[in-house]
């Protein structure tokens, strides 16, 4: 028996959980792995496992630029690394504003596991797979968002594991996310290739998507906003029937992210009407809302988005060997070339135009 596994059941067994049957779940992308656990009395919940020493450190809000660079990649991009005081602060936050997280069974932070109530399988994409009809399912998303985006903005975020800073999604992280395409993208395509003029023609290019995405950051975004991590709870009414997972690694940001993070999926295709309808919901729940400035700001910063998912692929493919994620960039690539059109995109435009060739663009 591993270390790891003596910890877990350590855990489960003072927590009372130790005759809980456990079913492992399908992983993702991260370091993070669950399980069901189900009760002799027939209740399940989940079992959260994040070894603290999997990834880089989270960033300490002290910490200029130049240090988070040299900490590494979570610090660059103010992520969680995946610590659970991070995912039960935020859980804390959005269920105080009426919206559904999972409650905090057992926690401990410092070995890096927790149990958590457990909202069943019905993620909104199984749920459309299975034929029911989509845009009621987005409309509440929107509704959720719409909520969070109208809750006060503490600095500080208290959970059952602590306090937990809420940093903003600033010039270096997003910058940061962007150069992940021609960091990475060359490995995958060796037809590319970017010299320091190129990329510094690219981050020139990005300065005024990111300042201006860092200057509205301005809500909770909860960073992972999309139908694989939106769960549908049929018996809780309005936003609340929206189950939030996933959302350790949220920030203060544009209120525009989790928008085209829902709208512009890397994993399913949203018909353009329904982004159309989707976006006209949040405004009517926001009347305050500029809408042209809002909307120039989503499409510059859904490019950079798309930009740095592309980036994040490639990685996944070159360096981690997953190959399946090959089948999603296609969908990037038509959302960013759609972006690429909007007023003030120009430069980016540009910048694809003369260094990633139509045919590329795959």
């Amino acid at each position: 028996m591993s270390d790891r596994e003596q910890q877990r059941l350590d855990f489960l067994k003072a927590a009372g959980l130790a005759d809980a049957v456990r079913t492992p779940l399908a992983g993702d992308a991260s370091t993070r792995r669950y399980e069901r656990l189900t009760t002799p009395s027939g209740v399940n919940l989940m079992l959260m496992d994040q070894p603290p020493a999997a990834e880089s450190p989270p960033a300490d809000p002290s910490w200029s630029p130049e240090r988070r660079r040299a900490e590494g990649w979570n610090a660059v991009a103010r992520l969680s690394a995946g610590r659970i005081e991070a995912f039960a602060a935020v859980a804390a936050h959005l269920r105080s504003i009426g919206l559904s997280a999972p409650e905090i069974v057992a926690v401990d932070a410092a070995a890096g596991l927790a149990v958590l109530e457990d909202f069943g399988d019905d993620l909104f994409a199984r749920v459309i797979e299975r034929g029911e009809p989509e845009e009621p399912l987005y409309l509440a998303a929107v509704e959720a968002l719409a909520t969070l985006h109208d809750a006060a903005l503490p600095e500080v975020l208290s959970g059952a594991a602590g306090d937990w800073p809420l940093l903003a999604y600033d010039e270096t992280a997003l910058q940061g996310g962007a150069d992940l395409f021609v960091e990475w993208m060359p490995k995958l395509d060796p037809a590319l290739i970017f010299d320091a003029a190129a990329i510094e023609a690219w981050r020139a290019a990005w300065a005024p998507v990111t300042a201006r995405g860092a200057a509205g950051a301005t809500v909770m975004a909860h960073r992972d906003y999309h139908a694989e991590n939106l769960i549908r709870l049929p018996d809780r009414g309005g936003a609340a029937g929206v189950g939030l997972i996933d959302f350790q690694d949220a920030v203060r940001a544009h209120p525009s992210w989790d928008l085209h993070s829902l709208l512009q999926d890397a994993r399913r295709d949203v018909p353009a009407s329904l982004e159309a309808r989707a976006l006209d919901h949040y405004f009517a729940l926001r009347p305050a809302t500029d809408r042209e400035a809002f909307l120039r700001d989503y499409a510059g910063l859904a490019a950079l988005n798309e930009a740095r998912i592309l980036g994040i692929f490639a990685r996944l493919i070159v360096r981690d060997g997953k190959p399946r994620y090959r089948a999603f960039m296609p969908r990037m690539w038509a959302h960013l070339d759609v972006n690429l059109k909007a007023p003030g995109l120009e430069p980016v435009a540009r910048w694809f135009d003369t260094h990633v060739p139509e045919a590329r663009r795959r």
